[in-house]
């Protein structure tokens, strides 16, 4: 008789929440990721010898990180190198001017972003297979 009590209350709690429109915290972080990544913007990179900026973008809401991934047809085992520059307090890469590396994956470049934040993302390639690489970046 307790297993059918906690069992229907459990179900209560659930259905009341739903109903106020409240959403079980799996789903939450699921259509954030959803909501962050599908507001991507998709660019393309041309393989030169000095880095590339995109930008400036600015940051919002929909995302807590800025994030990049690519989406390229290339050959298998192509990577990018991204930084971040917050173009109003400096010239230089975030991660004390360091690159990350980037593959096919979601990764962040910049992490806990505040909204409203001014950013070029500065590419390179991470080796010569890099020649033109279409990729996304969500923020």
């Amino acid at each position: 008789m307790i297993r059918k009590t906690a069992f229907a209350s459990a179900l209560f709690t659930a259905s009341a929440l739903l109903a106020a429109g409240v959403a079980p915290a799996s789903a939450q972080s699921s259509a954030a990721a959803v909501s962050c990544y599908g507001g991507a913007r998709t660019l393309t990179y041309h393989y030169q010898a000095a880095a590339k900026e995109y930008g400036t973008y600015t940051t919002s809401s929909r995302c807590n990180d800025i994030n990049l991934r690519l989406i390229t047809d290339g050959p298998e085992g192509v990577f990018l190198d991204a930084c971040v520059v917050f173009v109003d307090h400096t010239t230089k890469c975030n991660n004390d001017d360091t690159y990350t590396t980037h593959g096919t994956e979601w990764a962040t470049v910049a992490t806990d972003v505040k909204d409203g934040t001014h950013f070029v993302l500065r590419v390179h390639a991470y080796d010569i297979y890099a020649q033109n690489v279409t990729f996304q970046i969500a923020y």
